[in-house]
């Protein structure tokens, strides 16, 4: 994208988050510093996410299950029998929350943690999504519910970046440098806890109280705590993104290994792994191989793999299948269509038919939907009357095509 054109991306569900523009964000602030960004700096507050009232019903009204729900105490997780028992007749499972033993330990001070609420709650989920094909990177948010002046979590930092929001109450956090870069998810910071717990005695870099609409970015490996304040509950979001790495594109050319007739070969006979020499010719020899394999990997192939796994990681509008199917029955030149949101697929021509191709399915039409099709991948809404290159029945038959396929959906 040219300069002049990049500074003009508006991201509007990341502007939510972040007090800066998005690209100085992307610049300056993305993967390696903390930022603050409070109400006041932000286009909006966070009410129409999620409430207190939002909190209790999910406690008291949809049937959540472990591990959708978890609670913790001045750093420690309580079991899940604290806090869920059976759902009664008809719903006979044992993990089901129980509001009355919720109730008990949130009255004693224990915080309850929401996970996965951009697979439960509508709201969150339409963000999350936006929120995902705008970063790039897979996203996920829990609630952290706490009574005041309580502490649900030890000092810690996270193996993922993090936007906290901050619903309603207050929450004093404090932040500190990491004592270990960049972890992976295989680097939690339990490994360095004698050195978290140091870190968090020293001068945090941010010592501020978050009220309601304010937001924190925290890139992964920062150390954190809160505790709340005040005399009221705190409703705070924690939107957590699985930043992809450096890393990640190593696996994936290392995935590829089986092409390189030197990886494939075996090692000498009788090799001696306690030989030091004998190793360090064999990790020279390895080596070299594994450059002369990257050197001549090609960047789609590569490619190819990380947009399969971000198809994987990230799913698409879920679709509704009694009013898709209402919708496909009154679809004609006046309805209205879209492409389904989040769906990643690739267009192409091929002789007299054009396919589109997604992870789950392959669809194939003639040649002469092609601009239609391509003209609904560009995400706006179109009349069915109005999709390009295709007369008024074969405009109704493609649409219809696309809706019962899954590709393409009818607004409410």
């Amino acid at each position: 994208m040219a300069e002049a054109e990049r500074g003009s991306v508006s991201r509007p569900a990341l502007s939510r988050c972040i007090a800066v523009p998005p690209q100085r964000f992307a610049d300056e602030v993305w993967a390696r510093t903390a930022l603050l960004s409070r109400a006041d700096e932000l286009p909006s507050g966070f009410d129409d996410l999620f409430s207190a009232d939002a909190v209790d019903e999910l406690i008291t009204r949809r049937g959540v299950r472990t591990p959708f729900i978890r609670m913790a105490r001045d750093g420690t997780v309580l079991p899940a029998s604290a806090y869920t028992a059976s759902g009664g007749y008809g719903a006979e499972v044992g993990d089901q929350v129980s509001s009355e033993r919720v109730f008990e330990r949130f009255a004693d001070g224990a915080t309850i943690v929401l996970q996965g609420l951009h697979r439960l709650w509508p709201p969150i989920m339409d963000f999350t999504r936006e929120l995902a094909d705008e970063l790039r990177h897979p996203v996920q948010v829990n609630a952290y519910v706490t009574p005041p002046s309580a502490q649900g979590f030890d000092p810690h930092y996270d193996t993922h970046d993090v936007f906290v929001l901050q619903v309603s109450g207050e929450k004093h956090w404090r932040i500190h440098a990491p004592v270990h870069v960049d972890p992976l998810s295989s680097q939690p910071w339990s490994g360095h806890r004698d050195q978290v717990a140091a870190a968090a005695l020293e001068e945090p870099v941010i010592d501020a109280v978050l009220r309601p609409g304010d937001a924190l970015y925290l890139p992964r490996g920062w150390i954190h705590s809160a505790t709340a304040g005040g005399d009221a509950t705190s409703v705070h979001l924690t939107i957590g993104m699985s930043t992809y790495t450096h890393a990640d594109v190593v696996s994936a050319l290392v995935a590829r290994v089986g092409d390189s007739e030197r990886l494939r070969a075996s090692l000498p006979l009788g090799v001696d792994f306690d030989d030091a020499a004998q190793v360090a010719a064999i990790l020279r020899e390895t080596a070299d191989a594994l450059s002369e394999l990257v050197g001549r990997a090609d960047a789609a192939g590569t490619a190819e793999a990380l947009a399969r796994r971000f198809e994987r990681d990230v799913r698409p509008e879920p679709l509704a299948p009694l009013a898709t199917l209402a919708a496909l029955a009154e679809l004609d030149v006046s309805a209205t269509v879209r492409w389904r949101g989040s769906l990643r697929v690739h267009v192409e021509a091929d002789g007299d038919r054009v396919r589109i191709v997604s992870s789950a399915k392959t669809l194939s039409l003639p040649i002469e939907a092609e601009p239609a099709v391509r003209r609904l991948v560009e995400g706006d809404p179109v009349a069915v009357g109005d999709l390009p290159g295709l007369d008024a029945g074969s405009a109704v038959v493609v649409a219809r095509r696309l809706v019962r396929e899954g590709f393409a959906v009818t607004p409410a």
